[in-house]
């Protein structure tokens, strides 16, 4: 069982270059109760393409997770701003 969920959107754009693109983690159980963790990435309003990695322990799928947080932060990838609704 997860202990905490672990889930990140996080985008990169760069209008002068063409550039739109997403990247998504999330660790999440599994229904033969091991832990995964989903990385989904592609062009801003596409599908994209996805990869499940399978773990043991959550502890290893959180320690990717991690890594690639940094690769990702590193590379210029920002958390989406949420606008809200209401102030609009």
């Amino acid at each position: 069982m997860i202990a905490q969920p672990y889930h990140l959107y996080v985008e990169r754009v760069a209008p002068d270059k063409n550039m739109a693109r997403f990247y998504a983690l999330a660790v999440q159980p599994t229904l033969f109760g091991e832990v995964s963790l989903v990385r989904a990435w592609g062009r801003i309003g596409t599908r994209g393409q996805q990869m499940v990695h399978l773990f043991d322990s959550e502890s290893e799928a959180v320690s990717l997770f991690l890594d690639l947080l940094r690769e990702k932060r590193r590379r210029g990838y920002k958390p989406k701003r949420v606008v809200d609704i209401h102030r609009i």
